[in-house]
């Protein structure tokens, strides 16, 4: 039961006759017990943001007037507040105008929290550190009290992330994360009134989980189609995510098959609030720099640190609510995905397209800096097998390599000089150049680890020259790795390569030799 002590002061500001916060007398009301952590948004005479830590059954409470931040070198101002029922962790509404604190609450983030020593002698002390594990704020924390001020009524303390994997400070989460983690709405939504979120429709209890049908691949061309039988696409640097939701479940798979629902943990969720009984969703999931351009080295560093929010562009739609669409149009599919998407969460994007213009998209989109276009025939079905329907232009050379030996370095402490690449020629592996920049040192050991244990005496490649032979070490080629280079040569050799990252989402003989506009 809540400590009713050290809740009459939250008590004694509210009309609970005229608001529809928690009074804190009637225990959890589901509330789950243990180190809960909350962070409301909260647009009251102005705007902040409400930290929240349970502790001895209620949740300790902070004022962080300019919100969270993943700087280590930002100290944010908390004021601290009064004691709150572990009831309000689940609360999200309006709080009525003339009531205290009135104004729109959001639900921004939840999850729980773990303490560095004991929490009420860091409290006493004035410096708590803690572990955070939300659905958007992880890693570690530290509230640090300010000196007493006269002139102030409450303790002030400062909000500080610590230095670890998850600190971000390219990432404003006050500007990256807009939405409710609960239901997916916006702050004007909720203060609208609008109590449904976007999965409001009740879904069928006897709807299933599509299943996995293999994706449809593009084939790789040096320039786009010309006329309006073409609608074009940007194409994004992620990974490629089929997404099922269905019978109360959401399965995200890669192009492969393989279930990678809980590393797109936070998509997986929004997903699950559509507006839909079920459905088959093909699109790409990514990380977002600064300019809006989709990054694979971001996307990696995100899914191993929680840096960074992950975006899902989806472009297809092959089943809705147990239809098959496959045999659809295009068009026809993607009318339907818009529909389905128009109040989809924050997190969920509608890949749009443009029909015709194919040769100015691809310059603008090279312009800007984007990977490239995806073309494809507008009354085209959906195919499970790389087609001619779609094609792919690609800007600069970033393509998918196999792993095949790594240069033995004569530096101290380096790992390895340079990774030997290749690429599959039917069922041939072929030698297209050393790769030597890209990494870090961590990156480096983790490598070196892996290649370890995969040593061998001969050479996965069957046409490895004198350059590819020298100090080299030869491994079973099982490992795919995303490099980006300038052109290749006349014998597909790579210019000016560099590492992005591994790609533990696509098999090694999956990489096959595409001609492409660089021959």
């Amino acid at each position: 039961m809540p400590k009713t002590a050290s809740l009459k002061t939250y008590q004694a500001k509210r009309d609970f006759s005229r608001t529809a916060e928690p009074d804190g007398r009637t225990g959890r009301k589901g509330a789950k017990q243990g180190w809960r952590y909350v962070i409301q948004k909260h647009d009251a005479r102005r705007l902040h943001f409400d930290f929240r830590l349970e502790l001895d059954g209620v949740l300790k409470s902070w004022a962080v007037t300019r919100g969270p931040s993943l700087n280590p070198a930002d100290k944010r101002l908390a004021v601290e507040v009064e004691d709150h029922p572990l009831d309000y962790g689940i609360f999200e509404g309006t709080i009525p105008k003339g009531e205290y604190g009135g104004g729109t609450v959001m639900l921004w983030d939840e999850g729980t929290w773990t303490p560095q020593g004991d929490p009420h002698e860091g409290l006493k002390k004035g410096v708590l550190k803690f572990e955070l594990d939300g659905e958007r704020l992880k890693g570690g924390f530290a509230l640090v009290r300010l000196r007493p001020d006269e002139k102030s009524k409450r303790d002030n303390w400062l909000l500080i992330k610590e230095r670890d994997g998850y600190a971000n400070p390219k990432t404003d989460p006050v500007k990256a994360w807009t939405t409710s983690v609960a239901t997916g709405r916006s702050m004007a939504e909720i203060a609208a009134g609008d109590d449904d979120p976007p999965a409001a429709k009740k879904r069928k209890s006897n709807s299933r989980l599509p299943k996995f049908v293999a994706p449809e691949l593009a084939t790789l061309v040096s320039e786009p189609p010309a006329g309006n039988d073409w609608l074009h696409e940007i194409k994004y640097d992620g990974y490629r995510a089929l997404s099922a939701i269905g019978g109360g479940q959401v399965k995200i798979c890669t192009r492969s098959g393989q279930d990678w629902t809980k590393a797109f943990a936070p998509i997986a969720k929004q997903l699950a609030k559509l507006d839909c009984d079920s459905a088959l969703l093909d699109g790409e999931i990514v990380v977002l720099d600064d300019k809006g351009r989709s990054s694979f080295a971001a996307l990696q560093h995100s899914l191993k640190h929680g840096s960074a929010p992950l975006t899902y562009f989806v472009f297809d739609l092959p089943e809705l609510d147990g239809k098959d669409l496959r045999k659809k149009t295009l068009v026809e599919r993607k009318k339907a995905l818009h529909d389905l998407l128009k109040r989809a969460p924050s997190a969920i994007h509608y890949s749009d397209h443009v029909v015709g213009h194919g040769d100015e998209i691809f310059q603008r989109a090279c312009r800007v800096g984007l990977e490239g276009i995806v073309s494809k025939r507008v009354d085209g079905a959906y195919i499970s097998r790389r087609t001619r329907g779609w094609l792919k232009v690609k800007c600069q050379g970033n393509d998918e390599f196999v792993i095949g030996g790594f240069r033995v370095s004569d530096k101290k402490g380096r790992p390895f000089a340079s990774l030997l690449l290749g690429e599959y020629v039917g069922k041939e592996l072929h030698y297209r150049g050393r790769v030597g920049t890209g990494f870090d040192e961590k990156l480096m050991r983790e490598l070196s680890a892996r290649m370890q244990k995969l040593k061998r005496k001969s050479s996965p490649f069957v046409d490895a020259d004198r350059d590819a032979a020298k100090d080299a070490q030869w491994i079973d080629p099982k490992l795919v790795a995303q490099i980006a280079y300038t052109e290749r040569t006349r014998d597909c050799r790579l210019r000016h390569p560099s590492f992005l990252g591994l790609r533990t989402d696509k098999v090694a003989k999956d990489v096959q030799y595409q001609a492409s506009r660089h021959d």
